[in-house]
C-alpha cells in the first residue's frame, strides 16, 4: 500500500477536479448548476476536505520521522537537457499542506453562510476550490519552474476573487491593481529564475544553491551577478507577500468578499511569498547582502503596515495593514537566517488572522442588516460599537485574536513573534528596535479595532453620521438609507460562527508547539537547529527580551483602553492636532498610492498620449504623404497617355537628349 506522501499528488488534484466539474457545468448548463447551490458547495467542500485528510496523513508521517519524498518524471527533453516535473513532500511542505487545507475548509463552510444570498454563489465556490488547488500545487512543487506555473495560477485566482463583484467599480479597480502590481514582481521572479538556470543549469532548490556557490567561488560568475539574480527572484515574494514598495495592492484587495480576504491573508497568496523565501534559503544563505536586504525590506514593511493601521477606520483595511505588518515580521526572520521562526509565525498568524477576518465578515454581515449593503457604512467602525452584547461569539473570538496578535502569553502570537525578535536582536539590533516598537503599535491598533467595534454604545442608527460618511466618500445621501431591515445587529448563523470557534483553539494553543526550550515545530522543520537552540537556551537571556516584549504590548493595550474604552485620553487632541503633518502622512498611507498614481498611472498616460501623437502625426503622416504622392503623380502622368505614336517618339527622343547631356556634363 502506498504511503500518504506517495499519494500527495492527489492533494491539489482533488480540489482541481471539483472545480473543473462545476466550472464545466457552469459553462454548459448554467441555470441548472446555479440552482444546485448546496450540492455544489458540499461537493467542493468534500474535495478540499479529502485533500485536508490526506495532508494530515502526510504530516503524521513527517512527525513520525519519515524522510522527504520526491517523485519526478521527464516532462521535456532536448539532447542532454531534461526538464523534470513531479511533486515533493518534506516537513516544510507537510506543514503548509495541512495549514492551507484546514483554513480553506473552514473558509468554505463559512462562505456557505456569508454568500448564501449571492447570485454568484456557485461561481464563488468554484473559484475557492481552484484557488486552494493552485496554492497546494505550489507547495508540493519540486523546482522553481513548476512553482512559477502554480504561482501564476494563484495570481489568476486572486484576480478572479478580488474582482468577484466585478459590477462594482471598487472591486474591478482593486483586481486590476492586484494584477498589475503582482506582474511587476512576477516579471522579476521570471528573470531571476531564467538567470539562475543560465548560471547553474538547474531549477532545483538545493542544486541552484550549491552550483551558484561553486560558480562564484570558481570565478565563472561575479558575486554581484549572483546577488542580483537572488534579488530578482525575491521580487516575486515581495509582490505576493505585500512587501514594501509592492504592498499597495493588498489593502485594496478588501473589495472582494470577506471569506476571500481571510483566505488570501491567512494561508494562500501572501503565504506563498514567505514559503518561497523559506524554500530558497539554500540559495540565499551564502550571500549576506541578500539576507540583509530581505531583513531591511521586512522591517520597513512591518513599520509601514503598523503605522498606517493606527489611523484606519475601515475594519477590513485595518486588518489588512495588520497583515502587511505581520508579513514584514516573517520576512525579517527570513533575512536573519531563521526560516523556522518565520514559518512558525506564518502558521500562528494564519489561524488568528483567519479568525479575525472571518470575525470582521460576521460583523459586516450583521451591520448590513442595519445600514444596508453599502461598504462605506457597513465596514466603518464609527458606525459600530456595542456589538458585544448582540454578537457574543464573534466578539469573544475577535478578542482572542487581538490578544494573540498583540503578543500576550501564552497565546500563539507571543511565542512566534518573540522568537523573531530574539533572532533579530542577535543579528540586526537596529532592526530589532523597529520590530520591538512595532509590537507596541500592533497591540494598540488591534485593541483600538476591538473597542471601536464591540464596546460602548451602538452607533449604527445615527442617520446624520451615515450621511456624513457617505458625503465624505462621494456617495449619494440615499445609498445607505432604506436598505437595512433591523434596528440592531444579530449574531451570525452556525456556518459562520462554527469556523470562528474552531480557529480560536489553535489561536490559543498552537504557539505552545514552539517554546524555545522544547520546540516541537523546530524539531519537525530543522531538528539540528532546534537541538542547538534548546541546548543554548538560557532563562536569563529569554526573560528580559520576552518581558520587554510583553511590557510594550501591555503599554499599547493600556493606551487603547484609556483612549477608546475609558475615554480618558483624547488622541485626536494629544497627537493628531499636535502633529497634523504626521497624522496626514499616516492617514494618506505614506502617500505611496499618490506617488504611484503620479509616477506610473499618470506617467504611463502621458507616455501613451505621446506615442499616440507620434502615431497620428508621424506614422499616419508618412502613410498619408505616400498616398498623396501616388495620387498626385498618377494625376500628372495621365496627361502623357495620349495614344499618339508621334508624341511617344518625341518623349523618347527628349529622354535620349537628356541622357546625352547628363553623361556629357559628368564626363
Amino acid at each position: 500500500m502506498p504511503s500518504a506522501a506517495e499519494l500527495a499528488w492527489l492533494i491539489p488534484v482533488l480540489p482541481l477536479a471539483g472545480a473543473c466539474i462545476t466550472g464545466l457545468g457552469l459553462i454548459s448548463f448554467n441555470r441548472t448548476v446555479n440552482r444546485l447551490r448546496k450540492p455544489v458547495a458540499w461537493l467542493l467542500i468534500s474535495c478540499v476536505g479529502a485533500a485536508a485528510v490526506l495532508s494530515y496523513a502526510v504530516l503524521a508521517e513527517q512527525l513520525a520521522g519519515a524522510g522527504p519524498t520526491e517523485v519526478l518524471f521527464n516532462w521535456a527533453s532536448a539532447g542532454n537537457f531534461n526538464l523534470q516535473m513531479g511533486f515533493r513532500v518534506d516537513a516544510l511542505g507537510a506543514v503548509m499542506l495541512s495549514l492551507v487545507t484546514t483554513i480553506a475548509v473552514l473558509v468554505m463552510v463559512y462562505s456557505d453562510g456569508y454568500m448564501a444570498h449571492d447570485k454568484g454563489y456557485v461561481r464563488f465556490f468554484t473559484y475557492l476550490a481552484l484557488f486552494s488547488s493552485s496554492m497546494l500545487g505550489l507547495v508540493i512543487s519540486p523546482n522553481l519552474l513548476e512553482i512559477y506555473v502554480f504561482w501564476e495560477l494563484v495570481g489568476m485566482c486572486s484576480y478572479l476573487l478580488v474582482g468577484f463583484w466585478y459590477d462594482r467599480d471598487g472591486a474591478a479597480n482593486a483586481a486590476q491593481k492586484a494584477f498589475v502590481v503582482n506582474r511587476v514582481g512576477d516579471f522579476g521572479l521570471l528573470l531571476g529564475i531564467l538567470g539562475l538556470f543560465w548560471a547553474t543549469g538547474s531549477f532545483g532548490f538545493e542544486e541552484i544553491g550549491s552550483r551558484l556557490q561553486e560558480a562564484v567561488a570558481g570565478g565563472s560568475l561575479p558575486n554581484a551577478a549572483a546577488i542580483l539574480l537572488c534579488l530578482l527572484v525575491f521580487m516575486g515574494p515581495m509582490a505576493k507577500s505585500a512587501q514594501f514598495p509592492l504592498h499597495v495592492w493588498l489593502p485594496d484587495a478588501m473589495e472582494g468578499p470577506t471569506p476571500i480576504s481571510a483566505l488570501i491573508h491567512a494561508a494562500t497568496m501572501v503565504a506563498a511569498g514567505v514559503f518561497l523565501v523559506a524554500r530558497l534559503q539554500p540559495v540565499y544563505e551564502p550571500f549576506p547582502a541578500v539576507q540583509a536586504t530581505i531583513a531591511v525590506v521586512g522591517t520597513i514593511t512591518l513599520v509601514l503596515g503598523a503605522s498606517i493601521a493606527l489611523t484606519q477606520m475601515d475594519l477590513k483595511k485595518g486588518l489588512a495593514y495588520s497583515t502587511v505588518s505581520q508579513l514584514g515580521y516573517m520576512m525579517l526572520a527570513m533575512g536573519c537566517g531563521a526560516p523556522v521562526a518565520g514559518m512558525f509565525h506564518l502558521v500562528t498568524h494564519a489561524f488568528f488572522k483567519a479568525m479575525l477576518f472571518l470575525g470582521s465578515g460576521s460583523v459586516i454581515h450583521a451591520m448590513e442588516e442595519v445600514v444596508g449593503h453599502e461598504p462605506v457604512l457597513a465596514q466603518d467602525m464609527r458606525l459600530m460599537g456595542g456589538l458585544r452584547k448582540y454578537m457574543p461569539i464573534t466578539s469573544t473570538t475577535f478578542l482572542i485574536g487581538c490578544v494573540a496578535i498583540a503578543g500576550i502569553p501564552p497565546l500563539a502570537g507571543f511565542w512566534s513573534k518573540d522568537e523573531i525578535l530574539g533572532v533579530a536582536f542577535g543579528s540586526f539590533p537596529l532592526l530589532w528596535v523597529a520590530g520591538f516598537i512595532t509590537a507596541g503599535m500592533t497591540a494598540f491598533y488591534m485593541f483600538r479595532l476591538y473597542f471601536l467595534t464591540f464596546e460602548g454604545e451602538f452607533r449604527g442608527g445615527d442617520k446624520a453620521l451615515q450621511a456624513q460618511l457617505l458625503a465624505a466618500a462621494g456617495k449619494p445621501p440615499g445609498d445607505g438609507d432604506g436598505h437595512g431591515h433591523a434596528s440592531h445587529p444579530h449574531e451570525s448563523g452556525w456556518q459562520m460562527a462554527m469556523p470562528l470557534a474552531v480557529l480560536a483553539v489553535p489561536s490559543v494553543l498552537v504557539g505552545l508547539l514552539g517554546t524555545p526550550w522544547n520546540s516541537r515545530f523546530g524539531n519537525l522543520l530543522d531538528p539540528q537547529e532546534a537541538a542547538e537552540v534548546a541546548e543554548h537556551f538560557s532563562w536569563s537571556e529569554f526573560l528580559p527580551l520576552a518581558g520587554a516584549s510583553v511590557a510594550i504590548s501591555v503599554a499599547g493595550i493600556s493606551v487603547a483602553v484609556l483612549a477608546y474604552a475609558l475615554h480618558k485620553l483624547d488622541l485626536a487632541t494629544a497627537v493628531a492636532a499636535r502633529f497634523p503633518a504626521l497624522n496626514a502622512f499616516l492617514a494618506n498611507k505614506w502617500y505611496l498610492d499618490a506617488i504611484n498614481d503620479k509616477l506610473f498611472v499618470q506617467g504611463s498616460r502621458k507616455l501613451a498620449k505621446s506615442v499616440l501623437e507620434v502615431d497620428s502625426k508621424v506614422v499616419d503622416g508618412v502613410v498619408n504623404l505616400t498616398g498623396l504622392v501616388t495620387l498626385g503623380s498618377g494625376e500628372g502622368l495621365k496627361y502623357f497617355e495620349t495614344g499618339r505614336a508621334q508624341f511617344y517618339a518625341l518623349i523618347v527622343f527628349g529622354g535620349v537628349i537628356a541622357l546625352v547631356v547628363l553623361f556629357g556634363s559628368l564626363g
